[in-house]
């Protein structure tokens, strides 16, 4: 095109040159009436070309503007399409990551105290602070309160936990204390009302009384690679998270049609390792363990613990005797394609000890980055 030519007929051509493209690509879903009226726009706007005036060209390209909209016409509720496809794209790339790279765990019991937190309650005979501090607590330490007080003369019956509109979601569980005369809502795990000896079933108490009062600090919330071990084996010491299919776990044992848990403690030993347990130590093929993380498990005793609060390994909890390594002198030779896995509160951790190695297929990654709170655990997990 010449480099004078007027920019209303430059914009002219463009569109002669949209509207042909629209035309080809719409036309077989578009009617025939439809076709001939951009045709004929397209004719009008090529003569009013050749007229060389504005005002006829502007119009002729109004008029085609006007046909091509009957080629494609706005889609109804246009934005809450393009809102809900955007949204539909971000689900799909999280669960991409949830599936294959990252993906976010929180840790439930005290199995592995003190290098992870599980969920930790403590009855407290103070109210509640102001809703700030709450929420500031909450954010930054993950630690919320709880405070029931009854309403009339009432005797508790017991506690429960349930699920909110029915559905089993663990983020969706809250307790319950029963009453011969109603109910008292929390949510706080079943634990943390359990704990508090004031809410005790059988126990009567007066209008005003406090049924149960503390605070309850979630457990750490972890970040777990699932992408390394596609391309490297665990390895001894990694703090690692598994599935418990096929695992006769307590759950399992108690409901075998049930799903399957995830559980998060340290590998300690892979297949064909032989280990034996003399309290605090853990041997492994005839030598104590060297790796580092593991010393620190071994660094404290049961009547004295060290002062980062480990205790050392055992060979049961803390009034008994596990079927695997249940005392000083007993071994255990790993399986091929199985780890064995041992929580780092060995006095109050169900693991292999208990109900045997896990297989390999079992593994689903390992615990990376404790993200919330923002305690002292915050950042990468050792």
């Amino acid at each position: 095109m010449f480099p004078f030519t007027p920019s209303y007929v430059k914009q002219a051509n463009l569109y002669l040159e949209e509207g042909a493209k629209l035309l080809a690509y719409r036309r077989d879903i578009v009617s025939q009436t439809t076709i001939d009226s951009v045709q004929q726009a397209i004719l009008a706007l090529k003569l009013s070309l050749k007229s060389k005036d504005k005002s006829t060209v502007e119009t002729a390209m109004r008029d085609l503007d006007n046909a091509c909209r009957e080629l494609a016409p706005p889609l109804r509720n246009g934005s809450w399409r393009e809102n809900v496809e955007v949204f539909v794209v971000a689900i799909s790339i999280a669960l991409g990551v949830r599936t294959y790279f990252v993906q976010p765990f929180t840790i439930p019991t005290g199995s592995m105290q003190p290098t992870l937190n599980g969920i930790i309650t403590k009855p407290t005979n103070n109210p509640p602070p102001n809703i700030l501090t709450r929420a500031v607590e909450w954010i930054v330490l993950g630690r919320d309160y709880f405070e029931i007080k009854a309403k009339r003369s009432e005797r508790i019956l017991e506690i429960q936990e349930r699920h909110a509109l029915g559905i089993k979601l663990g983020l969706a569980t809250y307790s319950v204390v029963v009453t011969d005369q109603g109910e008292y809502s929390a949510y706080v795990p079943l634990a943390a009302l359990k704990a508090d000896l004031r809410c005790s079933p059988g126990r009567q108490v007066e209008p005003g009384a406090i049924i149960a009062c503390g605070e309850c600090n979630t457990g750490d919330h972890v970040l777990v690679d699932k992408a390394s071990y596609h391309f490297i084996r665990p390895k001894r010491a990694d703090v690692f998270v598994f599935n418990t299919a096929g695992i006769p776990t307590r759950d399992n044992v108690f409901n075998p049609g049930g799903p399957s848990q995830f559980y998060i403690k340290r590998l300690v030993a892979q297949g064909g390792d032989e280990l034996r347990i003399d309290p605090p130590t853990l041997f492994r093929n005839g030598t104590t363990s060297p790796e580092e993380s593991i010393k620190r498990v071994m660094s404290g005793t049961f009547s004295a613990p060290s002062p980062a609060g480990y205790r050392g390994y055992s060979n049961g909890p803390e009034h008994g005797k596990f079927a695997i390594l249940g005392n000083p002198s007993a071994t255990f030779e790993v399986p091929e394609k199985c780890y064995f896995a041992l929580g780092d509160n060995s006095y109050h951790s169900s693991d292999s000890r208990d109900w045997g190695p896990v297989p390999q297929q079992n593994v689903v990654g390992r615990g990376w980055l404790v993200y919330w709170p923002f305690t002292g655990h915050w950042g990468s997990v050792k």
